[in-house]
Parts: C-alpha cells; structure tokens; sequence
C-alpha cells in the first residue's frame, strides 16, 4: 500500500522539540522517516494517555520514549517505576481497541530489561539510540508501518482501491466513466467537486472481473463475504445492497412457498409483510405486549411454544381444514430488536422450536452490534461457543448501516447451519438473484467489507463498549439534570430504575423482570428479555406508564421539532416520548449537545417564550402559529390528546383482534385487477382492506390486507383524519391512508378496499 492515506507515525518524548542530545537524535530519526515519504506527529508529553490512545485509528506506528523525566523512578522494571506504570497503561489504552499497530519503545540509558514481560510482548521493537544510524532505524519502523497498513483493508475494497487507483480507461456503464462525463456539466462539475474523484472511479460496472461478482460471489467479494461470516460468528454470510427490506424478502423467497403456514411477530417491519403477500404465505401472530407510552414490549415467551401456536392455527380462519396437530409452519420470524431496545433470549427460543419449525429469522436490523460485546451474552441470534439448533438452520438479517459503519442501503444476510442440516448456496442464491440489483453500488459493498472488518475483536469490542458507555454516561447526566431541579419538571429516559455508578455495569441490570413498574409490561418471564442500553427512549411530561394525562403536558413531536431547528435530528418521535441510538458515531460533543438543547428548551417552554421567535423555519411553513408561545402550543396538542384518550386507544388498536378474511396475497391481488373501492373512513368498519395500513409513529401496521377493519381501528384514524385539521405541521403519517381534498376545500381520508359484495353483510358480524 503506497502512502495515498494520511496516517502518521506518532512520536512521543519530553525532548522532541529540545536541543539536548535527547532531542536532536529523536528530531534526525523523524526526519529520516519523512525522507523514506511517511508523516511524522510528534508530541512532547502523554497528556491524557487515554484520550491519546485514541490516535491508534489514525496513526500507522508508535515511539515511545521511556527517558523521559516523567518516567523518573527506581528504573529497575518494578511495578512502583512511574514509567513502567505509564508505559504499559499507554499500551494497554492501544491494545483495548488495535491488537496489530506497531508499537516501537527507545531510550539512552534504558533497556529491555527494565520492561516487564506484559509489556515486552506487546512491542514490535526497543530502539536503543545512536547504535544505529536514523535512516537504517527509521526504514525498520516504516516496513513494520506498511505492513500494517498492507493489512488492514478487507479483501473487496483492497481490490477496489487498487481497481479505483490503476488509471485503466472505462468503456463499461455507468455512463459517467469514472467522473470523466461529469466535468462536462458545470452542475456535473459541481456534483465531481462535492463527492471526489475516488467514489466516482470506485463507481464501477459489474464487468469489472477482478473486483468478483456480488451475484454468484465470487473472487474478492467472496473473499469478503468469507470474511464477514466470520467475524459475525456465522456459517454464511451475503452482503446486500438496497437494505434489509430486502435482505427480509430474501430470506423469506428461498423458504416460504403459496399457501405455507408462518409464524410471525405482529410487530415486524413491513418487508415481512411484504413477503407474506409475495410469497402467498397465510401468517399466524404472535402478538406483544405495550406500554400506555406508546413503546412496544415483548412477545410473552409462552407464545413461542408449539401448543400456543397450534391452538392460533386451529382458530385461524383461513385455515379451516388443516389439521393443526400435525401443522409445520415454514418460518418463525422475529423483530431483534425492537425499535426500543427490547431483546430476547434467542437460545430460548431456539430450545422451544428446534425441531418443529426449520427456519428461524430472527431481523436484526436494530442489533448488528450485539454479537461483540459479551454485555449481549445470548441476546442475539449467533454467538461463538454456542450449540447449533439440530434440525433448524438459523437466519439474521442485520442494516450494517444503522448501528455499524455501513453506508445507507448496506446489509447482510447471517446464516448458521443446523446439526444436521447445511444451506445449500446455489438455492439461496436463486432467491438472492430475485430481489438483488444486476447494478450493485460497489461503494455500497466496500461498505458491508468494511463495517465487518472495523467489528473485529479487539476493535469491534471496544467500539461497542464506548457506545454503551457514553449511552450510561448520557442517562446518569439526565438523572442529575433532575437532579438539580428538585420538583420542577424535566425530561426522562425510559429504563431501569437502577444505574452503575459509573462504567457500564452488569448486563443483570438490564434484563426485564416480572410486574416492574418502569417498563409497564406486566408479568413476564424471569430471563427471557433485556434491554439494549444504546436505544434510548426520552419521555416528556403529561403522561404517565398508566395512560393517564397530566393536568399540562409536553407532546414529544413539539420537542423534536424545537431539536431540530438546533441541529440536532432524532430517529423517532411518539406522542410523548423520542428515541435516539448510540451508535458507535456518538460522541460525548453530540449528546452534549442534545442535552443543551433540551435545557434551552425547558428555558424557553417555562417563559412561554414566542413560536416565531424560537421555531422560525416551523412557523414560516405555518403562519397561524406565530402569536402562539410554546407553553401554549404544547398544552393545546396536549389538550387534544388527552380528550381523545389517544393513549389508550392507540394501546387497544395494537393489541385489538383482527379477523382475516382472506389470504394477504389475494386480498392484494385486487389492487392487479382493479378490483378496490376507497371507502371512506367512517364506513370502513368490517371491510377488507388491501392497504397496508401503517401509522408513523410507530411504523407498525393497525391492519394488513386481507384483514377487516373494527371500531377500534376506525376511531383512532377518526381521531386522526380531526387532529390534523386541527393542527398541520403536526399531523399524524399514516401510511396506506389516501388524504384527497374535495372541491369543498375538506380533505378526506379513504383506505382502498376489496370490492366484494359479501363485505356489507359482514359488517355486522365484524363489529367488537
């Protein structure tokens, strides 16, 4: 690897910029190393050796000296010498996160004999000064530097580098030939200048043989994907380019066949639901358990059991005939974690169905971290020196992009083979070669390389440790906050009652226990659930675990609107509460940051001060704000809330019975044959509907096709369709609901239905 990339060789001694002997001989050893091209970072003291430890991602080698007066002690090895002390916490700051970068000590009077064994092995050398001349020391310290560079990048974008940095002309799509079509345009121009010659070069065809197929995986991207199954503990492993959705309907494609029984968790993401309609599937649902905040909780584990699933395919509708003791379901499919953070023990899970369903997936969009950190313990679906399943190969789809460090769209599909059973790669990439482009983004794919290469131990442990650290640090700081302000009101963060003073303590604190009154889920099993500390949930003032409205209160969509405007963007916004993740992109800047704002927030809702003032983007979008304070503003939305019990109803409208009338698959067919009605909302109640209906918050569908409409579900989208008349800019996103404006200037809602004579009789008969 020729030195295209800035990394450094970091030395540190006292003497670096002196004019003693000490400092000369260090000053000609770096200049000998720049001569041989190499950048050199000198330092003169270790400061914060832990915050200096931090340079290992972007340093190539260190020199340390150990003469240093800070280093002044006995200098016999022992463990009261301050440099030894000093020296192996530098080290072991370093190894925490980089086991491979070369570490070099020197010195005049010290030798290695003053060194402790713990530290020696950690060294790739001791440079004892003036025995040899810089540039014959330096050219030793630069081939162990290179080597290590050689080393770090993963199979696929080692080939792509080199693809992107050999200068060969392109006569293969895209159409912009490496750039080249862009300088051609001022605006093309512009776009060169903005995202850089190297993503426009790496920007390549999938004709470009010695970069391998991401279609039958071969050569590098093969490598890469070798690779990546295993770091991430798994047999197989697929990298994906358009995202877990698709991932889902791959997984789903190569198992699941017309007419085939499969068992799924209601609060999956709709690519599950997807699949089902593609794949012509007729689903059972295991349903949840939710808090009156709105966040959604864990399936009960007797749902899991063979004998509560066979009693929910006796009683589903679409399945009369079947005979339910003998019933195979296809699939299992689970959301790992849920948007908030709630896990399940999958070894469980796996112990319950091993042997009567063959194919567990567990969507592990949210929990790609999991599988580094023994925190996680078996909270996630692979984990090294855990029992394979006998019959049932396992399946986790992760979005390397969300909490990893892949670009958007990355993705990877995890496969462990059972006992006795091994996937046969060449019919799952049938279904692969279905929903994947023949025009993969090959940045998308260095990025899937990449992010699994970061995640190896020890790097990967640390990057996880930190996010869940500074998430703790975050929590103990909002507890303070609170604090300080006695009985006035502040914001909290869903969790535990219990915090580790410091560090980020023992997972046993986080796992879910029976009737706790701060998750609000009632009696669950002993075991069976964790939270995930990196999701946090903030809640704001005016409701509590109960569903009971305060007197005042502060809707969530408000705060985060006000978060915005102040630059800082979070993941998810419920009636009264927000989500946010730290990933391992967090810093202590950015949750600083956050924390500051929701101060100046509760400065400015306390003095009622002005919408236009503090919310100038939101009110030049809606003007009949403007004379409004933000005390005001929050306590009529919250006002609104609360005379629609919207707590509650929305509660009962997730957990409510849903009659299916008939497969998704078909009822979806209707939308081919243009054989839908949009019926209006008021009328929809016992009517099929071939929409997927799905409220943002919280992205879970109230009904998917095939399914009747109840009352439960017809009020609450009552209660929308009033609330955003009423307040625009804050009104509800439903998805798969049809908003039209009449000439009468009213704006409607409809839901597109099956056209079928027989739904008016069965009006009556859907009522509950």
């Amino acid at each position: 690897m020729t030195p295209r990339f800035r990394f450094p060789i970091v030395i540190i001694d006292e003497d670096y910029r002196s004019e003693n002997t000490s400092g000369l001989g260090i000053r000609a050893l770096a200049d000998a190393i720049q001569k041989e091209g190499f950048e050199v970072l000198g330092a003169t003291s270790y400061g914060d050796l832990s915050q200096f430890a931090q340079q290992q991602s972007r340093a190539s080698a260190f020199i340390l000296s150990i003469d240093d007066e800070e280093f002044s002690g006995n200098g016999d090895g022992t463990e009261l010498d301050p440099a030894v002390l000093n020296l192996r916490k530098f080290i072991q700051e370093i190894r925490f996160k980089n086991a491979d970068i070369p570490i070099y000590v020197y010195g005049e009077t010290r030798t290695s004999q003053h060194l402790p064994n713990d530290i020696l092995r950690e060294l790739h050398g001791f440079i004892h000064m003036f025995e040899d001349t810089p540039e014959f020391v330096a050219r030793h310290i630069i081939r162990e530097a290179k080597s290590y560079l050689d080393g770090l990048a993963p199979p696929f974008f080692k080939a792509l580098m080199d693809y992107a940095q050999d200068g060969s002309y392109s006569w293969h799509c895209p159409g912009h030939s490496g750039g080249v079509a862009f300088l051609k345009s001022p605006v093309g121009q512009m776009f060169h200048q903005f995202f850089g010659e190297n993503m426009l070069r790496a920007d390549v065809c999938n004709a470009v043989e010695e970069l391998g197929q991401l279609l039958d995986h071969t050569g590098p991207v093969a490598e890469s994907e070798k690779n990546a199954a295993r770091i991430f503990n798994a047999d197989h492993c697929f990298f994906v380019t358009n995202g877990t959705s698709t991932s889902n309907k791959m997984v789903w494609h190569h198992t699941v066949a017309p007419g085939d029984i499969v068992v799924v968790d209601r609060n999956c993401h709709k690519s599950i639901l997807h699949s089902i309609i593609m794949t012509g599937a007729v689903p059972v649902f295991m349903t949840p358990t939710r808090n009156h905040y709105g966040i959604i909780g864990p399936i009960p584990e007797s749902e899991f059991s063979p004998e509560v699933i066979r009693k929910k395919i006796a009683k589903n509708p679409l399945l009369k005939g079947v005979d339910a003791k003998k019933a195979k379901p296809r699939i299992m499919t689970l959301t790992q974690s849920t948007y908030d953070g709630v896990l399940y023990n999958t070894e469980t899970i796996k112990a319950k169905l091993d042997g009567w369903i063959d194919t567990l997936h567990f969507d592990e969009a949210w929990l790609p971290h999991a599988a580094f950190h023994n925190f996680y313990g078996s909270y996630h679906a692979m984990g090294k020196h855990r029992p394979r399943p006998k019959t049932a190969m396992v399946y986790a789809t992760q979005s390397t992009h969300k909490l990893l460090a892949g670009i958007s769209q990355a993705s990877q599909v995890l496969v462990q083979d059972s006992q006795n059973v091994k996937l046969d790669k060449h019919l799952f990439n049938e279904a692969y070669l279905m929903h994947t482009s023949t025009s993969p983004q090959y940045s998308i794919i260095a990025s899937c390389d990449v992010a699994a290469a970061m995640m190896e131990p020890p790097g990967g442990t640390a990057l996880v440790e930190e996010s869940i650290s500074e998430a703790l640090d975050f929590r103990r700081a909002m507890r303070k906050v609170e604090k300080d302000y006695g009985k006035d009101w502040w914001f909290k963060v869903w969790g535990p009652d219990k915090l580790a003073t410091e560090g980020i303590g023992k997972a046993a604190d986080w796992m879910l226990k029976a009737n706790e009154k701060w998750h609000g889920f009632g009696p669950i099993e002993a075991g069976f659930n964790m939270l995930d500390p990196i999701k946090s949930t903030v809640i704001t003032p005016g409701l509590d675990m109960s569903g009971k409205f305060a007197k005042t209160g502060i809707p969530a969509s408000i705060v985060t609107k006000f978060l915005a405007e102040h630059g800082v963007v979070v993941e998810k916004t419920g009636l009264y509460s927000f989500f946010i993740m730290f990933t391992i992109g967090i810093t202590k800047g950015r949750w600083n940051t956050l924390l500051t704002a929701l101060q100046q927030f509760k400065d400015d809702y306390d003095k009622n001060a002005a919408i236009w003032r503090i919310l100038p983007d939101f009110v030049a979008a809606f003007p009949r704000y403007e004379r409004m304070g933000l005390r005001d503003l929050c306590q009529s939305i919250h006002e609104a809330y609360a005379s629609g019990d919207i707590a509650r109803l929305t509660t009962e409208v997730y957990l409510s019975d849903l009659e299916p009338a008939m497969k998704p698959s078909d009822a979806y067919a209707h939308i081919a044959h243009r054989k839908t009605e949009r019926v209006e909302i008021d009328k929809l109640e016992g009517r099929v509907t071939t929409a997927l209906l799905t409220p943002y918050p919280p992205g879970i569908p109230l009904v998917i096709p095939g399914e009747r409409f109840n009352k439960r579900i017809v009020d609450y989208l009552i209660f929308t369709r009033e609330f955003n008349a009423k307040f625009p800019g804050f009104a509800t996103d439903v998805h798969g609901l049809v908003a039209e404006k009449g000439a009468d200037g009213v704006t409607r809602y409809y839901v597109d239905c099956v056209v079928d004579a027989t739904d008016a009789k069965a009006v009556k008969g859907a009522r509950k």
